[in-house]
């Protein structure tokens, strides 16, 4: 499948706001829109009032972003999201809260989405005892997720887990980190996820 493959902090500059698309990196002076807090282009440092359908179109490429998913991607969530009882908006967020790369970011097994899906499709991940290298895989409740044995002794499995060793892991999950394996105690509900996302106004492009 096609992916993004450029400069990830022009992003974060296109979308005006950290995106936390790079780990550790994004908290340091190197961040690019600490460096240049304008839109990438010739003309980014212009500004430009957006209309209506901009703000709504903004807010979709941002949790599009987050996340790390495509278009296509994203409006197949959005159909499931919109079929399923409830609030639309927080459907969307929680399918998209339970993609396995995000699972595995959320748990400190990746410094970034970005990572953590690398790390999924090379195959160090393993769910009810059996390995599942897709990153788009939705997890459920009950499952258990936990790092194969073969890849503990990775170096680089190894300076993820140090860097990572006091990330808060969210509610709905919950994480032995001395067998470094995972439950999946719950979904995440609205509440439990941190990103600064209006998704009211996805809702609301979509119904157009």
């Amino acid at each position: 499948m096609a992916r993004y493959t450029g400069a990830v902090c022009r992003l974060c500059r296109r979308e005006g706001q950290k995106l936390f698309l790079k780990g550790e990196r994004c908290y340091t002076d190197k961040c690019g829109i600490t460096r240049r807090a304008y839109a990438p282009g010739q003309h980014g440092q212009g500004r430009k009032k957006l209309s209506e359908y901009g703000i709504q179109l903004r807010e979709k490429q941002k949790a599009r972003r987050y996340y790390g998913v495509l278009e296509g991607q994203f409006e197949k969530y959005f159909e499931m999201a919109n079929k399923k009882l409830g609030v639309t908006g927080d459907n969307l967020l929680t399918i998209l809260e339970s993609r396995l790369d995000n699972v595995i970011y959320r748990l400190g097994f990746g410094t970034s989405r970005a990572e953590a899906r690398q790390l999924v499709r090379h195959g160090h991940f393993t769910i009810n005892g059996k390995k599942v290298d897709i990153p788009s895989y939705l997890v459920k409740v009950g499952e258990v997720i936990t790092i194969k044995e073969a890849s503990r002794g990775s170096e680089k499995i190894k300076a993820v887990l140090e860097s990572t060793a006091s990330k808060v892991v969210p509610k709905w999950l919950d994480l032995d980190r001395n067998t470094l394996t995972a439950k999946v105690i719950a979904l995440a509900d609205r509440e439990d996820i941190d990103l600064p996302l209006e998704e009211h106004l996805i809702v609301e492009l979509y119904s157009k």
